[in-house]
This record gives C-alpha cells, sequence and structure tokens, in this order.
C-alpha cells in the first residue's frame, strides 16, 4: 500500500518586520578610534562581569528577574552611568534567554537524531522493516550506533544544563575563542586573533529614550549637523571634549541608506545606536535601531496584483527570477551563490542558516535592483 503524500500547507503572507537597523562608516581620527575604544574596553569589562554573574543566579521569574537587574544596575551605575549600566543589564539578560532558547532547540534536535538513528538500528543491516530500512552494511550500522551514543552524551550534558538552569555564554562568541585552540588552521596570528577578540567584547550600545534630544541621551547623533558624540563613564570624564562628560567624534557622519527615516525618528521616538569595529577591515560601523509601528499584513490577493521575486533553494546557490503579475519571467533567472561547505556540523546538518539565507536575500535584491533591464522590481 502507497503512503500517504506530505501535505503542503497553504501559502500566507509573512508579518512586516517590527523593527529596522541601518548602518554607516565612522572615518575616525587616530584619536577618535583611541577613545572608542577606551570606552568600549572599560564597559565591557562591566558587561562581561555582569553577564558572569547574571548566569551565576540561574533561572529565575518575573519577580526574580526584576529584582536581580536592580541590584546589578545599582553596583553598574557607580561605575558607569544609570544608562549605561540600563544598557549592560538589559544585554545581559537578553543574551542569557537566547542562551536558554538555543539550549531547548538543541535538545529538541538531538532527541529527534537520536530517535531517527535508533529506528535505523532497530532494522538489520542491509535489511527493512515496513518504511524504515536498515543501514546499508554492518560498517555503517557499526559508526552509527557510536554516534547515538555521543548524540545521547551530548543530550545528557545539555539536559542537565537546563534542568539546573545554568547556562554558558560566552562574550565574543564561542568560535572565535576556538579558533585560539589551533590559530594555523585559522589563518590567525596570536596578535590577529587578539584584535579580533578584544572588538568582539567591546562594548558601545545606548537604547534609545523617547523624549530626549535626538532620541538617545547617551550615544547621540544630530542629522542636521551631522555629528555623533557619546556620555563617558565617569572613570573616562578627563577624555571628553564637550562639557557634561560628553565626547564629540571629529568625522561627519551621514546614513546614506534610510537616512532621512533616521533623521524623522530621532525627532519623534527613540533610536538605539551600537558602535561597532572590524579589525579585518579597520573600519568602524554606527547602527541605528528603532522600532517600526505594526502594520497589518497585506492580503495575498492584493500582492497576486503587482511583481514577485520568486526564489528557490538549491544546492550551493539560491535561484531568483522577478514574475510579474501574469505568471511570465520578466527578465533571465539571478544565481545567488550560498555556500554551506566548511560549515560546523551543527550547523551543516540543518537547513540553510537564517544568516546566510537573509545575506544571500541582500545579495538577490541588491542585483535586482540595480539591473534595470530586469523588468519591473520589488521596492
Amino acid at each position: 500500500m502507497s503512503g500517504r503524500l506530505r501535505e503542503i500547507a497553504a501559502p500566507f503572507v509573512v508579518a512586516a518586520p517590527a523593527g529596522a537597523r541601518v548602518r554607516t562608516r565612522l572615518r575616525v581620527t587616530a584619536e577618535d578610534a583611541a577613545v572608542l575604544r577606551a570606552v568600549g574596553t572599560y564597559l565591557g569589562s562591566l558587561a562581561s562581569a555582569d553577564l558572569a554573574a547574571r548566569c551565576a543566579e540561574g533561572r529565575l521569574d518575573g519577580k526574580g528577574k526584576a529584582a536581580s537587574r536592580r541590584e546589578r544596575k545599582r553596583a553598574l551605575t557607580a561605575r558607569s552611568s544609570s544608562r549605561w549600566a540600563g544598557a549592560i543589564t538589559r544585554t545581559s539578560e537578553d543574551q542569557w534567554a537566547l542562551t536558554e532558547r538555543n539550549l531547548r532547540a538543541e535538545r529538541s534536535s538531538l532527541r529527534a537524531r537520536v530517535r531517527r538513528i535508533e529506528g535505523r538500528l532497530a532494522v538489520q543491516a542491509g535489511g527493512r522493516r515496513c518504511r524504515v530500512r536498515g543501514y546499508a552494511t554492518p560498517a555503517e550500522r557499526h559508526g552509527k550506533v557510536i554516534r547515538r551514543d555521543a548524540l545521547r552524551a551530548r543530550l545528557t550534558r545539555v539536559e542537565r544544563a537546563l534542568d539546573a538552569g545554568m547556562v554558558s555564554v560566552v562574550r565574543g562568541g564561542r568560535a572565535l575563542l576556538r579558533k585560539h585552540a589551533n590559530l594555523p588552521a585559522a589563518g590567525l596570528t596570536e596578535a590577529e586573533w587578539r584584535e579580533q577578540w578584544d572588538a568582539a567584547r567591546m562594548f558601545l550600545t545606548a537604547d534609545g529614550e523617547a523624549g530626549k534630544p535626538w532620541g538617545n541621551e547617551t550615544i547621540r547623533f544630530n542629522p542636521d549637523e551631522r555629528w555623533p558624540e557619546l556620555k563617558l563613564p565617569d572613570q573616562l570624564a578627563h577624555l571628553a571634549n564637550q562639557p557634561h562628560g560628553r565626547y564629540r567624534l571629529s568625522c561627519p557622519v551621514e546614513f546614506t541608506y534610510r537616512g532621512d527615516d533616521v533623521a524623522a525618528q530621532a525627532v519623534a521616538g527613540a533610536v538605539r545606536y551600537d558602535i561597532a569595529f572590524d579589525p579585518e577591515r579597520g573600519r568602524w560601523y554606527l547602527d541605528a535601531s528603532w522600532r517600526v509601528p505594526p502594520e497589518p499584513a497585506p492580503c495575498l490577493e492584493d500582492l497576486r496584483g503587482h511583481p514577485v521575486l520568486a526564489v528557490d533553494l538549491n544546492h550551493g546557490h539560491l535561484a531568483a527570477w522577478t514574475v510579474t503579475p501574469d505568471g511570465n519571467p520578466a527578465g533571465p533567472p539571478v544565481t545567488i551563490p550560498l555556500q554551506l561547505a566548511g560549515l560546523p556540523a551543527g550547523r551543516a546538518g540543518r537547513p540553510a542558516p537564517r544568516r546566510h539565507l537573509r545575506a544571500a536575500a541582500d545579495r538577490t535584491g541588491a542585483r535586482l535592483r540595480g539591473d534595470r533591464s530586469r523588468g519591473p522590481q520589488l521596492h
């Protein structure tokens, strides 16, 4: 008897993004870079200590989280400011919650993988039971037994961590930390790795505040005069070049993409700013992010009256095509490479990671928008 075919879900419209984030480059001077590095390193040390304290507390209920953050913020305020302390404690709580969600997702994945292997191990090598096929050879079957035991061991460690409410977070990234154990394989020297590690552990994030000048009291950006400045911690107030312990960068700043939206949000609401350093390129960047008012999702029938960007996920690449409302292609297709080879097993064994798909989709949209010969485009 033939098996039942898998049902295909009905198409639906994904809700619009709840926020926006844009980036621009900071062409800082040597003095500006020294100040940013000093502030980011100092606040990064505070963020590391606060995250360690939060992880040591384990899982907390709502009241416990509020009490914990209040006490940690009070301690950090004495060493920075109330606004820097608020951003640090909020980030620590978000990192802890994200790590716990990742652990729960890993537990579900490990359980499914163990069940799948055990189901095939229940059948003799080369045999078949109903719709379950055993492994082809005894050697392959033996290898899967070893694999199952390894997955069971990982599952046990994950379940113990979740039961105890203890998670492990690495500021700077676990992948970068592992590279330090084998620098030649990573293609890095000790100095290059240290520069990347220090850059990843800096903290220069300021949450937006509605009602404050330009939407942020800690990191400000004036869209009209194009200057950015930040409030220095009291311990670094001697580096200030503006009144009230503030430092203004000497380079003019402009958001070439969605600059009008940034300016409008800075006047009307809160804007979060992040300053980051890319050691490989030697560049500093300023990110602006804000919430977007929710809007109802458009009707699927209305969208079908406009050109559609059709994307097909294939092995090693994305195939994209702009399709007109009558269903015909508006031009030749676009192929975007999507390389997953070399990724860690925890990612390569799953569908394409979201960040790789997002990057490939951005390249697809940029190429389609930049080629006017492809007919109507999506915006």
